[in-house]
C-alpha cells in the first residue's frame, strides 16, 4: 500500500465544533470481528482503498477518546485528534488480521505515538525531551507529579527505578517541567468557556488510560499477551 493512502484519507476536524465532529463519528457503525477481518483481508490482498476507508472511519471514535486524555498539554484538541487519525491510518496500513488481535488493540500504540510526537514538537518553545528516555520520563513524570505533587527523594528514586533512568534524569526533567512558556498559558481552544491558567493545570490522568478502557470495554476476548505480540 502506498503512502498516498495516508495523505488522501486525512480527515478534517471542524475547528469550531468538536461536538459536531464527535456526533458525526459516533454515528458511524462499529464493525463486528468478522467484518473487520474481511475488510483487512481485502486491503492486504487487493490494496482495496474502500476497505481501508471503512476500517479507519469505524475507529475514529477511539482516536477522539484517546486524544481527549491529552487535553492537559494546552494544545488544540482538533490538532490532537488529527494527529491521532494519522496514527490510526498508519496502524490500518500495518494491521495483520491473521494475528488474532482486534484492530483497536493494535492501533492504540500508533495513535498514542503520533500524539506524543506532536506534543513533544509543540508543547514548549524549547524542547523538553529529545532522547527516548527523556520522552518516557516526560509523559510519566507529569502523571506522577499530578498524583504526588512535590516529589521527595524516595519518590524520585522510585520513579527512576520504575522508568529505568537515573535520579539525576528525574530531577532535571522535573526542573524542565517546572518552567512555563507564556505562549501556551492561554486556553487551548477558542470556544472554551472556562479560562485555563496554564497547561500544567490539566495533566493526563492514567486512571482513565484510553487504551485500557477501550480494550476492557470492547475486546475482552483478547489476552494481553496477544496484544504485545502484535505490537
Amino acid at each position: 500500500m502506498s503512502y498516498a493512502l495516508t495523505l488522501n484519507m486525512q480527515l478534517a476536524v471542524p475547528g469550531g465544533s468538536i461536538e459536531g465532529y464527535a456526533q458525526a463519528i459516533k454515528a458511524i457503525p462499529m464493525l463486528t470481528p468478522e467484518q473487520e477481518r474481511k475488510l483487512a483481508e481485502r486491503l492486504h490482498s487487493d490494496n482495496d482503498l474502500e476497505a481501508a476507508r471503512q476500517l479507519v472511519m469505524s475507529h475514529l471514535r477511539f482516536v477522539m477518546h484517546i486524544a481527549h486524555s491529552y487535553r492537559g498539554y494546552g494544545l488544540p484538541q482538533s490538532d490532537l485528534i488529527q494527529e491521532g487519525n494519522i496514527g490510526l491510518m498508519k496502524a490500518v496500513k500495518r494491521f495483520d488480521p491473521t494475528v488474532g488481535v482486534r484492530l483497536v488493540s493494535f492501533a492504540v500504540h500508533w495513535i498514542r505515538a503520533e500524539i506524543h510526537e506532536y506534543i513533544l514538537r509543540n508543547w514548549r518553545i524549547v524542547k523538553v525531551a529529545t532522547t527516548k528516555s527523556q520522552r518516557k520520563l516526560f509523559f510519566n513524570l507529569r502523571s506522577a507529579k499530578k498524583r504526588l505533587g512535590w516529589l521527595n527523594q524516595d519518590e524520585i528514586e522510585k520513579i527512576a527505578k520504575d522508568l529505568g533512568v537515573t535520579t539525576k534524569d528525574v530531577r532535571e526533567m522535573e526542573k524542565r517541567l517546572g518552567t512555563h512558556d507564556i505562549s501556551f498559558d492561554a486556553p487551548s481552544d477558542a470556544d472554551e468557556e472556562t479560562e485555563i491558567l496554564s497547561p500544567a493545570g490539566y495533566l493526563e490522568d492514567n486512571r482513565y488510560d484510553p487504551s485500557i478502557l477501550v480494550e476492557r470495554q470492547n475486546w475482552k476476548d483478547h489476552g494481553q499477551g496477544q496484544l504485545y505480540k502484535a505490537l
